[in-house]
């Protein structure tokens, strides 16, 4: 399956494999993958992500396959020959990892296992994984550097901590360079306003300030307001998801050009706090959004920002569009053109 232009670029139409590419942050980072030249396979079952995202993207080739299907997963490999893999496919909702722990050692763990081994058997020596500030914990201080003790709360964070160690065991055993991306809160949808953000359930904060402009929900509920923080309300460092899926590309080619792998956050290192950002929402649709204040979930840290300076260091990586206003404009864009997000 074929979709789109492909512009020239610098990835001179080299095959990337990218997992989990039909969902929020993989869609985008296939867009600008295609957009730099490279020849994308993406590898998705469908259970989270949107094929009208991938139509939307740019130019793919398609399998439609689960990471714990390891033949499923050989057969993605056998007819390419892949200069890199860019790893999103996972679970990700934090309290269904507390309820449903198999579920994410299952997908996130042992899938991710068979991914590795066609690696190795196949002899694909890059991997760019979308990992997460979860396997850090309740920090200890913040900002949070890559230094930061890793003791993850939840399945989710362990989950994804454990994939980060057996890319270490792999490069020590066959060579694979990786980088591990630790992310923040990933925002915002293409400024064209094609590609943007449809979860089901929906938990992501601006996601739902504009399902509640449009009446999709009764009233936002705002999960504390007794914080240690200026309004009482937790602050998160929010990333552009353009901004997050240009970093893939920049870290496959820096590994591409020989760089030594590692892991490296993706932040701002600014924080915005649960009210500010539903000021932002506010102004970019001109609307007022209703909420309501309920007690905290249990679990979450009253401040994650993102110590930075490694991944503008060494992969020259800084952020584009990530200011908060920006993020809830492209965000708003995407939501008011498609209320019930993707068809398929």
């Amino acid at each position: 399956m074929n979709a789109g232009e492909k512009s020239s670029s610098h990835g001179s139409g080299q095959e990337v494999l990218v997992t989990g590419g039909a969902g929020y942050i993989g869609s985008h980072a296939v867009r600008a993958l295609s957009q730099a030249g490279y020849t994308v396979v993406v590898l998705d079952n469908l259970s989270a992500g949107h094929l009208e995202a991938l139509t939307s993207a740019g130019n793919f080739k398609f399998y439609q396959a689960d990471l714990q299907d390891k033949q499923a997963v050989y057969a993605a490999f056998e007819q390419h020959r892949y200069i890199g893999v860019i790893h999103f496919a996972g679970l990700a909702l934090v309290g269904e990892s507390v309820k449903d722990p198999e579920k994410y050692y299952g997908v996130n763990v042992m899938g991710g296992l068979n991914l590795l081994s066609a690696c190795k058997n196949f002899g694909v020596k890059r991997v760019v994984f979308s990992s997460t500030c979860a396997t850090y914990g309740v920090p200890k201080e913040v900002p949070i550097a890559e230094t930061h003790i890793q003791v993850p709360i939840n399945p989710y964070g362990r989950t994804k901590q454990a994939f980060e160690n057996m890319l270490a065991s792999y490069e020590t055993a066959h060579g694979i360079n990786y980088l591990a991306l630790r992310y923040f809160n990933a925002a915002g949808a293409d400024p064209s306003g094609e590609l943007g953000e449809a979860h089901e359930p929906e938990t992501h904060l601006i996601p739902n300030a504009f399902r509640a402009v449009m009446g999709q929900l009764s009233q936002l509920e705002i999960h504390g307001r007794d914080y240690p923080t200026p309004d009482g309300t937790c602050i998160r460092d929010y990333i552009h998801v353009q901004d997050l899926a240009r970093a893939h590309v920049m870290g496959l080619e820096y590994l591409l050009r020989g760089g030594q792998g590692g892991c490296f956050n993706l932040g701002t290192g600014n924080g915005y706090s649960v009210l500010e950002v539903l000021k932002a929402c506010e102004e970019a649709c001109g609307k007022k959004i209703k909420i309501q204040f309920g007690p905290r979930r249990e679990g979450d840290a009253p401040s994650l920002v993102a110590k930075n300076d490694k991944a503008r260091s060494i992969l020259g990586f800084t952020c584009q569009r990530s200011n908060i206003q920006t993020i809830c404009e492209d965000a708003w864009r995407w939501h008011s053109r498609h209320p019930h997000g993707y068809k398929s």
